[in-house]
């Protein structure tokens, strides 16, 4: 017959089983949801020897992260989304060796809440930003380079292209040819505007230019604060056409002309060191 002291000791050691398998679990999870949000306080930008990050901005830019690959595993272009950037941008935050960020920016656009998630972490950023735009900074790229404290970039970079766009290509000449025909099922009258497969009705037409034109005034308002510039000035350049650098220059889309040791130059200056104490994370 078990005695106080034998219970005792077996539940004591169920009570430690439980505790093992609770913290093993809780690891598990801890690990999967850092790996999940992309976001681990613990990871380092910097081993010591660079103190710049250099964020990517790369490819359309897209309210999440993609698949890397295609179903037949083809690999698909590369993309920008707000998780991934800021995550990154929230390391170099944490790390005590980094001091700067540098986003690298060749990038048409994408999505406008994207482009403004991450314009606002970089905006909002305890470090300082530099955008630096290489081949191309338009639309979204360029609405989210304003976020940053200063914009780089070359001469022959491709800069602006501020306003929205919901084009589309309509498909009921080629369904006809095909013999079929899209039947509306739709609780309220523009349920399923926009759609393809239907005729453009004037009224669902204004629906959407109303639409772009919220969009277009929140772009051009957005773009002036940033930049601090009037909005009378940014509106006057909000056709949707972009620019070379030496343009978007004269037009104050742009802080200077260059590359990243021009980047580099700021950053000295700034954090008040050597240049070749700039050190980029790459």
């Amino acid at each position: 017959m078990e005695t106080i002291k034998e219970k005792l000791k077996i539940i004591t050691l169920w009570a430690l089983a439980v505790i093992i398998v609770f913290a093993i679990g809780l690891r598990i999870f801890g690990s999967w949801h850092d790996e999940w949000s992309g976001y681990n306080a613990s990871t380092m930008i910097s081993d010591g020897s660079c103190n710049i990050a250099v964020i990517p901005i790369t490819g359309d830019i897209i309210p999440y992260a993609g698949a890397d690959q295609d179903g037949s595993g083809n690999e698909l272009p590369p993309s920008t989304n707000p998780d991934d950037t800021l995550a990154t941008l929230h390391w170099a935050e944490s790390d005590p060796n980094v001091l700067g960020v540098l986003a690298r920016i060749d990038s048409s656009g994408g999505t406008p809440v994207a482009s403004e998630i991450i314009a606002n972490g970089f905006k909002n950023s305890s470090l300082p930003v530099v955008a630096l735009i290489r081949e191309m900074g338009t639309s979204g790229a360029y609405l989210l380079a304003t976020g940053a404290e200063t914009i780089i970039a070359s001469p022959f970079s491709d800069v602006g292209s501020i306003g929205i766009t919901l084009s589309y290509l309509e498909n009921t000449a080629k369904n006809n040819k095909e013999g079929l025909q899209y039947i509306s099922l739709a609780s309220a009258k523009f349920k399923d505007y926009g759609n393809p497969d239907k005729p453009l009705t004037s009224a669902e037409r204004d629906l959407i230019e109303r639409d772009l034109k919220i969009y277009h005034e929140q772009f051009v308002k957005e773009v002036a604060e940033n930049r601090n510039l009037p909005v009378e000035q940014v509106a006057k350049l909000a056709d949707g056409s972009s620019m070379p650098g030496t343009l978007a220059l004269e037009n104050k889309l742009v802080d200077s002309l260059g590359d990243q040791e021009t980047a580099r130059a700021w950053f000295a200056e700034q954090l008040e060191i050597a240049p070749e104490e700039v050190v980029f994370c790459e």
